[in-house]
């Protein structure tokens, strides 16, 4: 089990750590200097998000949105990938399969729903700036995770997209409206409608990924972008994110909420039923509209 270390400052610019009492499963938080790397921690299910994952992420978003030491934030996944998305076979399958057969009623689905989305919507509303650092697979819930930050270093060998429509689903945490201002919305119609997975050398033609490394150089490349973000200064870096994200954000928060909104009918919808019953038996679903 993982700790998080909520630092404090001293003198000259370094920190020190209080272990935080309650053990986080999923994750693994770091400290070095003014640079925090969070790390997925769930190799084994390549870092797919359960709901566990997600309490956890809103929990530590919690400690280091008060953190006010804190200049650059790494994310990170411990293992061959970053995060292969939600965890559609542990934990989330029941939940979301749950709403599908029992759908809860309208305003309490919606906030069931808010909350799902926003597990990492901290990140961007952090005081600094953050980097993921990007190996193996971004799929989904993985890659919206990444593009929650400012940053994106991706190694040599990743993919990522956004497959959520193969599940008779859409992406509602936050890719529709960042993704659009990122890569441009011709491009980002066909990664979100199509399902498309790319590779590094298209994340960053596309602007994507801001720099692609060989794979075991990913984790030194992030820290070193992040001791230069940590090493401007803090108020002139916060004040700039604010300006650049002041029009995103109030566009992003409607964009947020009718995403989770459109997702409720996908969940009770007879595709959706479909989707899952198809992934049961092997075979491609057949979708009705309906």
């Amino acid at each position: 089990m993982g700790r998080c270390a909520a630092p404090t400052e001293t003198d000259r610019g370094r920190s020190v750590g209080k272990v935080i009492d309650v053990p986080y499963e999923t994750l693994r938080y770091e400290r070095r200097g003014h640079v925090g790397t969070l790390t997925l921690a769930r190799p084994g299910k390549r870092n797919a998000q359960n709901p566990r994952m997600l309490r956890e992420l809103v929990r530590i978003g919690e400690e280091l949105r008060a953190d006010e030491t804190l200049r650059c934030l790494v994310v990170a996944g411990e293992g061959p990938s970053f995060s292969a998305g939600l965890d559609l076979r542990e934990g989330m399958a029941e939940m979301i399969g749950g709403w599908a057969d029992r759908p809860p009623e309208h305003d309490r689905f919606l906030a069931l729903g808010m909350a799902v989305a926003t597990s990492f919507e901290w990140i961007p509303r952090l005081h600094c700036p953050s980097i993921a650092a990007v190996q193996g697979h971004a799929y989904g819930a993985g890659l919206q995770l990444a593009l929650a930050c400012d940053f994106r270093v991706f190694a040599e060998g990743a993919r990522a997209g956004l497959t959520e429509t193969r599940f008779g689903l859409l992406p509602d945490m936050g890719a529709t409206f960042r993704l659009p201002l990122l890569v441009g919305e011709a491009r980002a119609r066909e990664l979100i409608l199509l399902g498309e997975i790319i590779d590094h050398h298209e994340a960053q033609r596309i602007g994507l990924a801001n720099q692609v490394v060989a794979a075991d150089e990913l984790h030194a490349a992030a820290q070193r972008l992040a001791d230069r973000l940590a090493a401007q200064p803090p108020l002139a870096v916060s004040g700039a994110r604010r300006a650049m994200d002041a029009v995103r954000r109030r566009d992003g928060e409607a964009s947020l909420r009718i995403a989770v909104e459109q997702q409720a009918g996908c969940i009770t919808s007879e595709d959706f039923k479909e989707a899952r019953q198809a992934m049961a038996e092997g075979r491609p679903p057949e979708w009705r509209g309906r």
